[in-house]
C-alpha cells in the first residue's frame, strides 16, 4: 500500500482545484481509475493493533507487586505446614487474576464488534451512476453522497452540502453539531474542528445531505493518524497502579523490618531457632493483606461494569480508575 499524500490541504481550496488535483470530476471516477487507485492506495480500513495471545493477558493480571509478595506468603505458609493459610492465599490470587482476565475479555470483544460497524457501507457515484459499495472499497477521487443517520466512510472536501450538520465529537471533542459549507475556503492553520468545508471519518451526520469528493482513507484519515499514534504510544501505569506497587514495596520493608526485629528478640530471649524461624514466618504472613488485590479488582470490575452501561467501553482494567 502507498502513502496518499498528506499535502492536499484540500480545506484551503476550492471544491473545483481538489476534484482537478485528485483527477476526479462530479460524475465520479472510471471503473479502471478505481481499480487503479485500489491497487496503490489499498482497501479503506484501519490498521488493527496486534492482538495479545490470551496467556499473555492472563499473565500480565499477577504483574503486581502486591500480588508477588501474596504468593511469596503462600510459599511461606507452606513451607511451616499451614496449608490451609496457604491455599487461601492462591485461591484469592488466581480469583483476582481470572476476574480481571475475564473483564478484559469481554471489553476486548466488544470492542472487536465495534471496529466492525466502523466500516459501514457508502453510496458512491462511479461513472455518472450511483453505486452502494463496502466503504472499505473507497479510493481517493470518489464522489460520495452523505445524508443524516450515515457514518462518514473516510476523509473528503465537500462538494455541496444542504442544511448538513456533523457530529465530530469523536474526532474533535466538540459536543454541539459542525455546520459545514461546501462554499467555504480556509486558511491554512484552520483547526480540525473549524474546517467546515471537509468531512472526516469515524464522524456521524445529522441533519441535511451533501456530496464530497474522497481526499483520504485508511491510516491517512484524521481518525487514521490517531489510531497510528495510540499503536505508538506505550502503557504507562495508572496511578491507582503505581500506589499499589508502591504499597507493596512499603509492605515489603516493613515486614522485613518487624519479623526481623521480633525474630531477634524471641532469639535473645532464648527460644529455640526453629521456632524463632517458624514464629516469624507466621508474622510475615499474617502481615500480608490477602484481600487487597481481590478488593481492588472487583471495585473496578463494577467501575468498569457501570461504564459499560453508559456506553463507555475500556480496554484495560486499570484505566476504569
Amino acid at each position: 500500500m502507498h502513502s496518499q499524500s498528506t499535502s492536499l490541504a484540500a480545506h484551503k481550496k476550492s471544491a473545483d482545484e481538489v476534484l482537478s488535483e485528485l483527477d476526479s470530476q462530479r460524475i465520479g471516477l472510471s471503473k479502471l481509475q478505481v481499480i487503479e487507485r485500489q491497487r496503490k492506495y489499498g482497501l479503506n480500513l484501519l490498521d488493527g493493533a496486534p492482538s495479545e495471545p490470551w496467556f499473555l493477558q492472563l499473565l500480565r493480571q499477577f504483574k503486581s507487586v502486591v500480588i508477588v509478595v501474596l504468593l511469596v506468603a503462600a510459599v511461606l505458609s507452606g513451607l511451616i505446614g499451614e496449608w490451609v493459610e496457604a491455599w487461601a492465599i492462591l485461591g484469592i490470587v488466581l480469583l483476582n487474576g481470572l476476574l480481571g482476565f475475564v473483564q478484559e475479555a469481554r471489553a476486548e470483544k466488544t470492542l472487536a464488534s465495534l471496529k466492525q460497524l466502523s466500516a459501514p457501507h457508502a453510496r458512491v457515484i462511479r461513472d455518472g451512476t450511483q453505486e452502494l459499495i463496502a466503504a472499505s472499497e473507497l479510493v481517493p477521487g470518489d464522489i460520495v453522497e452523505l445524508e443524516a443517520g450515515d457514518f462518514i466512510p473516510a476523509d473528503g472536501r465537500l462538494l455541496s452540502a444542504y442544511n448538513f450538520r456533523l457530529n465530530e465529537a469523536s474526532l474533535t471533542g466538540e459536543s454541539e453539531p459542525a455546520d459545514k459549507d461546501a462554499s467555504a475556503i480556509l486558511e491554512s492553520k484552520t483547526e480540525l474542528g473549524d474546517r467546515h468545508n471537509m468531512v472526516f471519518a469515524g464522524t456521524t451526520a445529522l441533519f441535511g445531505n451533501a456530496t464530497a469528493v474522497i481526499t483520504a482513507t485508511n491510516m491517512n484519515t484524521e481518525l487514521g493518524k490517531i489510531a497510528g499514534l495510540l499503536k505508538q504510544e506505550k502503557r504507562e501505569l495508572t496511578p491507582l497502579q503505581l500506589r499499589l506497587a508502591e504499597l507493596g514495596r512499603i509492605l515489603i520493608v516493613l515486614c522485613l523490618l518487624i519479623v526481623t526485629l521480633v525474630a531477634t528478640m524471641q532469639w535473645f530471649r532464648g527460644v529455640e531457632l526453629a521456632e524463632v524461624f517458624i514464629f516469624a514466618i507466621s508474622l510475615a504472613v499474617a502481615a500480608v493483606p490477602e484481600g487487597l488485590p481481590a478488593v481492588v479488582t472487583i471495585g473496578l470490575a463494577f467501575g468498569l461494569t457501570r461504564m459499560a452501561n453508559r456506553n463507555a467501553l475500556i480496554r484495560r482494567l486499570p484505566s476504569v480508575e
